[in-house]
């Protein structure tokens, strides 16, 4: 199932379903888009990233602090942004740019477990 919903997928969504794989901030996108993709506008990107977060592949959440049991201080994905706000979030070029130092609240991808069975391959899969 992975492999020929992998194959299906277009170049933009690929790059997306990559950073969701890495957790990554969404400005992260960009180093996975080809040139042609590059030169979209934030809002036709924006709608591409929806389709996959609509089919349960994707969440947007924000970064959010995090410390570990030995005490260090980092980060990880926060709550998911409610789906109501998404358009706006996503339509917002500011937030597909990099922080300027602090990372909390930058939006970020982060996969699901649908959106696993497409960036990894099924034991089937890896059987043949």
């Amino acid at each position: 199932m992975s492999e020929r919903e992998w194959q299906a997928l277009t170049k933009s969504e690929e790059a997306f379903m990559v950073n969701s794989y890495e957790i990554d901030i969404l400005a992260g996108v960009w180093g996975d888009l080809d040139d042609a993709d590059q030169s979209r506008p934030v809002a036709e990107l924006a709608g591409i990233l929806l389709n996959l977060i609509d089919r349960g592949w994707i969440e947007v959440r924000r970064v959010a602090p995090w410390t570990s049991p030995s005490g260090e201080q980092g980060f990880q994905p926060g709550e998911p942004v409610p789906r109501d706000q998404l358009l706006a979030v996503l339509e917002d070029a500011a937030n597909w740019e990099y922080p300027d130092g602090d990372w909390i609240g930058a939006v970020t991808l982060v996969e699901t477990e649908e959106g696993k069975k497409i960036t990894r391959r099924s034991p089937e899969e890896m059987a043949e």
